[in-house]
């Protein structure tokens, strides 16, 4: 198993080339507040002084630091690592047996570990700038040595309370952020420091650590500077966990004091100090403390880790390089037939345009109607119910019907209703259809509009590959259906003209309604003759019955609005008008008055003529709006859904398909090919992942 750390970081490296953060790897990150001894602990690790020391927040950035254990008999690098060619030639192999690599150096090797804690100070000033502001941008950094053991460790900036230098005020909600961050991945091993001069129950590292890791199944605690307890106590009880208890252990290491960096004293000499002081002060416990303790169980518990997490990395790498493999095809292949390229996309528009209208796009809305779907929902919903709204008598009021029956007479009045106005109000009421089915061919011409953007949006994406093709397109589609408005619009106009033009009152819904009216008409009359007193002449009864039946009973509609007695009776008992009478003493009548209607109570014969009118307004106007309703999808379909279905491609084929404009149609935007090669980058780099989970398991290291 000693095998899978070197994979780990082998995978880590695939995903260091194309600057990626996709999976989450194994890995131990180091958590403690400020001067808690993280860095001692790193660089007790290594063997070796790596890392900026000084007083306050030094590790302003993360350092993502990878130990790669090589052979002592070979001093040159792996061939993965140590091949390179320069000007022709093949250098192999480097000058002693320690060096170290930055991911932001290339390929540089830096055989001085002065130089390496040198750049590292240069690169965080770099970024988090030189008066101790943060970072989360990670540093990485290899170590290859025969003295250490595969571990690959995360050194964060230690939790801190008050800002100083240009820190913000927020620096401590950010270190904690970062220190989550990182801490928060399920596949990494949290390693808390904490000094042993302090009162373990006040911890930061473990109590930041338990926020996420509440069962401690990934918490190992380290307690730093066992030396510097007061005199007369010690970390037994610590050591043993009867403090605080933590299931992977707590090892208590000795640091090496400020002076013994001072005086240049060596990791080597320190960890044997450390032994000695150990052997002295905690005999029964020095064999499970230390440095070298510490990291050999960091190697064990990071290769345990590393088994048990494969699985869910494996599902992970095959879901991502399916995913990038789909976004890859999405931008599609650089271009090399321009003729045969632009064909296929406006081919494919057309298509797909065609196929929402129809209802057999690739691509289903689900969220929302659209296309063909959409149209019939105007067509059947907002359309029909819109008329249907249409009151038949609105704004007409019984004045109106009275006062257009009146000026139909002209100078005589009349025996009858004259037709003129019933044809005059009805046509009034007609002309009410023509601006909801307007609307109705406005509505459908947005939604053609609007299925533009989504056939761009999910059904070509390719379009998106050039933006002045997409432009193209919607300019010749939009003016497409910009002029087919005008000669939609003309045909529903016409279809109303048409109702208007001619009253067919001989229409046979139209000539049932009227028998229907004269039936009721009758019985009313009948109902009227029950009711006569005695003394009137039954005489005269019968002879208006005969006279109303002979005039009334063919079915013309004329024959139910022929005067009545009653009628006459009615208007002879009507006040006289003032023009009649002779002017009174003291005032003059001005003949060019004209009376103005007013609101009054109707006469009987009055109130039946502008019954039977707007009843028979009504009649016509049902006949009309239903054909109407009729008639406007269809011909909405006809001028423009189909019309545009039709020639869409044809358009769009002569519009754009010129040599002269191909080079400039298929410039693709500024990212498109960046974003193609990043994404081509990632799915050779998940790839190669695979490749290498796959020969963990052909040598059974899984």
């Amino acid at each position: 198993m000693e095998a899978l750390i070197p994979v780990i970081n082998k995978l880590q490296d695939v995903f260091n080339t194309v600057g990626a953060d996709v999976i989450q790897l194994p890995q131990i990150v180091v958590v403690g507040t400020q001067s808690s001894g993280k860095s001692s602990v790193l660089e007790s690790l290594v063997g070796r002084d790596i890392l900026p020391r000084g007083t306050g927040i030094v590790t302003r950035r993360p350092l993502i630091l990878q130990l790669v254990h090589v052979d002592p008999e070979d001093c040159r690098k792996t061939s993965e690592e140590n091949e390179s060619k320069r000007n022709g030639r093949l250098y192999r192999g480097i000058e002693g047996e320690e060096w170290g690599k930055f991911l932001h150096t290339k390929s540089k090797i830096y055989t001085e570990f002065e130089q390496i804690r040198q750049e590292i100070e240069a690169e965080t000033e770099r970024i988090s700038g030189n008066n101790k502001g943060i970072s989360d941008e990670p540093i990485h950094l290899k170590i290859f040595s025969p003295h250490v053991v595969n571990l690959t460790l995360v050194d964060l900036p230690g939790i801190t309370k008050v800002p100083v230098g240009d820190q913000p005020k927020d620096i401590e909600i950010q270190i904690r952020e970062l220190i989550l961050k990182y801490i928060s991945n399920p596949n990494s091993i949290i390693l808390a420091v904490t000094a042993a001069n302090t009162d373990m129950a006040t911890s930061e590292a473990l109590k930041v650590a338990r926020e996420v890791d509440t069962d401690g199944r990934r918490t190992l605690a380290v307690v730093t500077k066992l030396d510097l307890m007061d005199a007369g106590t010690d970390a037994m009880d610590v050591l043993m966990g009867r403090v605080i208890p933590v299931k992977l252990g707590i090892i208590g290491i000795v640091n090496r004091s400020q002076l013994d960096i001072n005086q240049k004293k060596s990791v080597a000499d320190s960890i044997r100090d450390e032994y000695a002081f150990l052997q002295k002060k905690y005999p029964s416990l020095a064999n499970r403390n230390g440095t070298k303790y510490l990291a050999r169980t960091l190697n064990r518990l990071l290769m345990h880790h590393i088994r048990d997490c494969l699985p869910e990395l494996k599902t992970r790498l095959n879901v991502l390089t399916a995913q990038y493999q789909s976004l890859l095809n999405s931008y599609g292949e650089p271009v090399d037939d321009k003729s045969s390229t632009l064909l296929q996309l406006i081919t494919k528009f057309a298509a797909e345009y065609c196929n929402t209208i129809e209802g057999t796009a690739k691509y289903i809305e689900t969220t929302e109607l659209c296309g063909g779907a959409r149209i019939c929902y105007i067509f059947h919903e907002t359309f029909g119910r819109t008329l249907e709204s249409v009151d038949p008598l609105g704004g007409l009021t019984t004045i109106d019907v009275l006062t257009a029956i009146r000026n139909a007479t002209g100078p005589r009045p009349a025996l009858f209703v004259p037709e003129v106005s019933f044809e005059l109000l009805v046509k009034r009421q007609v002309k009410r259809l023509e601006e909801p089915s307007l609307r109705c061919v406005e509505l459908v011409h947005e939604e053609m509009q609007r299925i533009i953007q989504h056939c761009s949006n999910y059904s070509t994406q390719e379009l998106l590959r050039f933006p002045k093709l997409h432009d193209a397109i919607v300019e010749v589609v939009t003016s497409l259906l910009r002029k087919r408005l005008p000669v939609t619009n003309e045909m529903v106009h016409n279809l109303v003209a048409i109702e208007l033009a001619y009253i067919n009152t001989k229409h046979p819904d139209f000539a049932d309604a009227c028998g229907l009216m004269n039936n009721n008409i009758e019985e009313q009359r009948r109902n009227r003759m029950r009711d006569l007193p005695s003394a009137v002449p039954r005489d005269k009864a019968a002879a208006a019955t005969v006279s109303e039946q002979t005039d009334g009973g063919t079915g013309n509609w004329r024959g139910m609005l022929r005067k009545g007695e009653e009628g006459m009776a009615g208007d002879r008992s009507m006040p006289q008008s003032p023009f009649s009478a002779s002017p009174q003493k003291g005032y003059a009548v001005n003949l060019l008055d004209v009376p103005v209607p007013v609101s009054r109570k109707l006469s009987a014969r009055e109130q039946r003529d502008c019954e039977v009118i707007e009843r028979l307004i009504k009649s016509y106007f049902l006949i009309v709006r239903k054909n109407i309703q009729d008639s406007v999808p269809k011909a909405v379909m006809h001028f423009l859904v189909n019309h545009v279905k039709d020639c869409l491609q044809s358009e769009l084929v002569g519009q754009l398909y010129k040599t002269a404009l191909l080079n400039d149609l298929l410039t693709e935007s500024e990212d498109m090919a960046q974003r193609r090669n990043e994404a081509a980058d990632m799915l050779k780099a998940l790839q190669k992942a695979s490749q290498v989970i796959a020969e963990i398991r052909e040598t059974h290291l899984w």
